[in-house]
């Protein structure tokens, strides 16, 4: 078994330097700029009415009658359950620790270009979507793929959801679960140093397994429901807790900034030569970090907002460029900002997770209440995660399989995997997950170039519009 381990994380290595290498970056970026250019820097120019179209109208009650449907807000919700997730406090502290503070740097670049990118998958999503035989509305990569692009590109669609249903059982599922038991067990050993760690990661994933059987039976409209409560309640105690050791190390910020602008395009300066620290590598790990957190490129959250109940793929579409704003922008940054401010060593050049994190807050909070506070936020934020990933890996089997029978076995065989996941080496698990990542952008990357005449001309609609009915 042991060999085996050992040849796994060789090959995964190997496939993804080649993942994540420089084509890659040029097809992740590319696109996100080809994609700005073309739909006129909507992500900039209608910034402030995206906003108020999104977080501004989060107040206002939407009640739909749709019952294949979910509110506009609780598929935002859905799909802000999945990237705010592990990525932003362990998938940060990872960055940081093997990229320098510069990664962050080209974590805000990937996430200003992945604005666009994210709205366009979304624009696509309403706009391609169609119905399930229950008489839900189904969406996402494959369904854009197969209705904008044709039959002869259905293989192409096929080949997105074989690779995301193989992810969703990494990022989704084992990186999650693994996250929140060591968190967990790291609060537990605070108060009981004699605890038994393997059982209380197995009896975490027991809790996690049964917690998602409940919701995940319900389908996306319950799954929506909890994610609706969920969401916003862990973001703003983790935003609460971050702004607590920003503000008690507030002299420093010059410093942080400057640490990150610099390391950003002299790593070696910030960091030391002696890790081989360089500007590819800073690059490299903030924009795989930065994905891997906001998604945005993997095609993922399209599925849950092709489930929205609204008539304007450009409307929904603006929910793609607040999710890429709060969750790399905003809350990637609090937890680097965090982590630098706080004075803690950090060995560059070594693997690191979490526990970057829990000792930044330890530097303001007792040990115990960091502890605390990674746990539940970590907990909160991996398990909206496992559910959403868990919707998103049944959209696909349903598509594949053409049936939504299909989903239910894939359901049952995802719930085994949560309690695997709770003992797994965490270390294998977010290396596969980081290549999985990587291959499941590309067919969608693809699509979302093949179909960018089609989300620029919809956009310039959309907008002449309002301005006419401004003037008016």
């Amino acid at each position: 078994m042991e060999s085996f381990i050992n040849w796994l994380t060789q090959a995964n290595s190997y496939l993804n330097n080649i993942v994540w290498g420089v084509p890659a970056m040029v097809l992740i970026l590319g696109t996100g700029l080809i994609m700005t250019v073309g739909s006129r820097f909507t992500q900039f120019r209608h910034f402030g009415y995206a906003m108020k179209n999104t977080i501004g109208q989060i107040g206002k009650k939407h009640v739909t009658t749709d019952k294949g449907a979910v509110t506009p807000f609780q598929a935002v919700c859905t799909a802000l359950a999945a990237t705010v997730g592990t990525g932003n406090i362990a998938g940060v502290a990872g960055a940081i620790a093997l990229g320098g503070p510069g990664a962050i740097f080209w974590m805000w670049g990937a996430a200003l270009v992945g604005m666009i990118t994210k709205y366009s998958e979304v624009v696509l999503s309403i706009k391609y979507r169609q119905r399930n035989e229950k008489g839900d509305w189904v969406g996402g990569p494959m369904y854009y793929i197969k209705n904008g692009l044709g039959k002869s590109w259905r293989w192409l669609a096929g080949l997105f959801c074989v690779l995301a249903i193989l992810a969703s059982f990494g990022i989704g599922n084992i990186a999650q679960i693994n996250s929140i038991a060591g968190a967990v067990t790291s609060a537990v050993l605070v108060f009981n140093a004699n605890a038994n760690v393997r059982a209380v990661c197995m009896i975490t994933g027991v809790v996690i397994l049964i917690f998602v059987a409940l919701i995940s039976i319900g389908g996306v409209k319950r799954v929506g429901r909890v994610t609706e409560m969920l969401v916003p309640v862990m973001s703003v105690i983790y935003i609460v807790a971050c702004l607590v050791v920003i503000a008690c190390n507030i002299t420093h910020i010059g410093t942080v900034f400057a640490l990150i602008f610099e390391g950003a395009f002299n790593p070696s300066a910030v960091v030391g030569g002696g890790i081989g620290s360089t500007i590819a590598t800073a690059m490299k790990r903030g924009v795989s970090r930065g994905i891997f957190s906001n998604e945005a490129g993997l095609g993922s959250a399209p599925i849950a907002h092709a489930a929205a109940d609204t008539d304007s793929p450009v409307k929904q579409g603006l929910f793609g460029i607040f999710e890429v704003f709060a969750d790399t922008l905003v809350i990637c940054t609090l937890t680097a900002v965090t982590i630098l401010i706080s004075g803690i060593d950090i060995s560059y050049g070594q693997k690191a997770g979490a526990d970057l994190s829990i000792a930044a807050f330890n530097s303001v909070f007792s040990g115990s209440l960091s502890s605390v506070i990674i746990a539940v936020a970590l907990t909160l934020f991996a398990t909206t995660t496992i559910l959403s990933w868990n919707l998103y890996g049944s959209r696909c089997c349903e598509y594949l399989f053409g049936s939504t029978k299909a989903s239910l076995v894939y359901k049952i065989l995802f719930l085994p995997v949560i309690l695997a996941g709770a003992t797994m080496d965490l270390q294998l698990a977010w290396d596969i997950s980081d290549t999985l990542n990587g291959l499941m952008a590309i067919p969608n990357l693809i699509a979302v170039l093949l179909l960018s005449p089609v989300v620029c001309k919809l956009t310039r609609e959309y907008f002449d519009k309002q301005k006419l009915l401004k003037t008016k």
